[in-house]
């Protein structure tokens, strides 16, 4: 267990476990409302095939320090500590992130991009207005359309930020690293058709991985065997460096 200093300034829970040397060294970021041990399955697995893994709570999350959830943006800073301090973790290694839903909006947000040799994205939302729309139409049907600009609203003067600041796939252009895209395709969250977006943005070498049948899950505990074998081999192609 360990403590990182986000860029924002506020102190962050980690933990880190070691891996093969040459093999590279992954970051974690977990989605809204949930910590450091919803991406534990993920460490294992990861962790088996050689990587070194960092775990963390993002600000406001788990055992870390901080108030406010701003879906991603302020958890950008969250990210670049943590990259700083994996590349200190695991001197000489090939880095990469793995962030779901707000961790992959962390991700977009940060300024750790150039750091990447490697990002598997899940379930990135596009703008905000687009997360909100999706989530009051499960809720409350046609009606939530009228409800969409009473809670963007609120952004301003509860959170400081503007729908405008909001939109990771103005953020992702420049994340330059290969990617690899995972989606489900009944995610009525963050729609298939967003995902597709989001993919198109990407500027670098980029793979999308879509799951049939999976909605706004936890896609590795739904994708099983064939998620790690899809994602293990995604990150062993860009991060190993051994002979």
């Amino acid at each position: 267990k360990l403590t990182i200093e986000s860029a924002a300034g506020v102190k962050l829970s980690a933990w880190f476990v070691p891996g093969s040397s040459g093999t590279g060294a992954i970051l974690l970021l977990h989605g809204i409302r949930a910590n450091k041990r919803a991406m534990l399955p993920r460490a294992q697995f990861l962790n088996a095939l050689g990587f070194s893994v960092l775990l963390v709570d993002l600000q406001a999350h788990g055992e870390s320090e901080g108030d406010l959830i701003s879906f991603g943006y302020r958890e950008g800073a969250d990210v670049s500590g943590s990259i700083r301090r994996l590349r200190e973790l695991a001197p000489g290694e090939r880095l990469g992130v793995l962030g779901t839903s707000m961790g992959a909006a962390a991700l977009a947000f940060s300024d750790a991009h150039e750091s990447l040799a490697a990002a598997v994205i899940e379930a990135l939302y596009p703008g905000i207005e687009d997360a909100v729309a999706n989530r009051l139409r499960l809720r409350f049907g046609s009606a939530g359309t009228w409800l969409e600009p009473l809670l963007l609203a609120q952004l301003s003067p509860r959170l400081g930020i503007t729908p405008a600041q909001l939109r990771p796939i103005e953020r992702v252009l420049s994340l330059r690293c290969p990617v690899l895209l995972v989606h489900g395709e009944q995610d009525r969250h963050t729609t298939i058709e967003e995902g597709g977006r989001i993919f198109a943005a990407l500027p670098g070498p980029k793979e999308f991985y879509l799951l049939p049948g999976a909605a706004h899950v936890d896609l590795h505990g739904f994708g099983g065997k064939e998620y790690e074998q899809r994602v293990g081999d995604f990150f062993a192609r860009h991060l190993r460096t051994e002979g």
